[in-house]
């Protein structure tokens, strides 16, 4: 019996891990990536016998390699927030997705362990942009005001690491991000001791900079749009961009894109105060999706920028 975790690279997806590995200790392989590699159950070898457990992946991009591991016999649990398309129905299969505007994986799992971890939780969902329910998860810790910033400022550095094309463009490759938080019960701990938030919080302050001085290429009163330069620093900042402009802006929606080989990658943030339709104008591109306040699209083509620009300008 071999176990494998198999987690999205950002702030929701560690910090889920986190939590449950903190509940339920298991020596496993890990398997990640930078935010937008999903496909990551073609990675692993499963066979009868294996455990699965899968934190805020996509279930609908994963479903032939998830089919061909039940059907060799392994077993798997699966949390996530974004739409799945079909859930299998198998008895090793155990889905625990759902896909609200006010859920993402980590308050999953902590709904699961009973609020056991709940400040990695906070982290996770501060991280995810989801201010409100945050803050809300945060209530029954009774944190002063400032030990809440502190956290959401964790949940947005971990978020700004898990941008870029590979994880070259990253400062800290994600299994090595959660090999770190995994020491520590305690986020607070983990900021006081180990140097990785600083680290992170000035580079994503520099990049953010940068950014800062890029004009929008569209702008209305209900949509914004930025196109950013084929360099790493773009790469790495564009979630986190889109993250704030969405929080400065809650009645606006806004995309980023980053100049790639051929086209562009895609960050979608529908407006926070009506936070739909993110998923459904992304999976109108063949390599788009997400959920619905916040979606994307990997490899946007030079020649559909036109056709992206017009439907975004109409889809919100």
């Amino acid at each position: 019996m071999r176990f494998y975790d198999i987690f999205n690279g950002d702030a929701d997806g560690i910090c889920a891990l986190h939590q449950l590995r903190l509940a339920e200790p298991q020596a496993g392989t890990l398997v990640t990536g930078v935010k937008r590699d999903i496909r990551l159950l073609e990675r692993v070898p499963a066979r009868a016998g294996d455990v699965l457990t899968v934190l805020d992946i996509n279930l609908r991009d994963n479903l032939p390699a998830l089919h061909a591991a039940l059907e060799r016999g392994a077993r798997c649990l699966w949390f996530d927030h974004h739409a799945p398309g079909d859930i299998p129905r198998h008895p090793n299969f155990e889905a625990r997705i759902e896909t609200g505007s006010d859920v993402c994986t980590s308050l999953l799992v902590d709904r699961y362990l009973k609020g056991l971890h709940r400040a990695w939780a906070v982290v996770g969902a501060f991280g995810d942009n989801l201010v409100t329910a945050a803050q809300s998860a945060a209530v029954p810790l009774g944190l002063p005001a400032s030990d809440v910033q502190r956290l959401r400022e964790l949940g947005q550095a971990i978020n700004y690491n898990a941008y870029g094309e590979t994880e070259e463009d990253l400062h800290y490759p994600p299994a090595e991000l959660y090999l770190a938080l995994s020491r520590y019960q305690n986020p607070f701990e983990f900021v006081a001791d180990e140097p990785i938030f600083e680290v992170l919080r000035g580079a994503c302050a520099d990049d953010m900079a940068r950014a800062e001085e890029i004009a929008p290429h569209l702008v209305t009163p209900r949509c914004a749009a930025y196109i950013f330069p084929e360099e790493a620093w773009a790469r790495r900042v564009n979630g986190e961009f889109a993250n704030r402009l969405a929080r400065e802006h809650p009645l606006r929606s806004h995309a980023v894109l980053v100049k790639a080989a051929g086209g562009y990658r895609v960050s979608v943030r529908a407006p926070l105060e009506h936070p739909a339709g993110a998923d459904a104008l992304c999976g109108r591109f063949e390599t788009g999706g997400g959920r619905a306040g916040a979606g994307g699209i990997n490899q946007l083509p030079e020649a559909d920028l036109d056709r992206f620009l017009r439907q975004f300008a109409q889809a919100f």
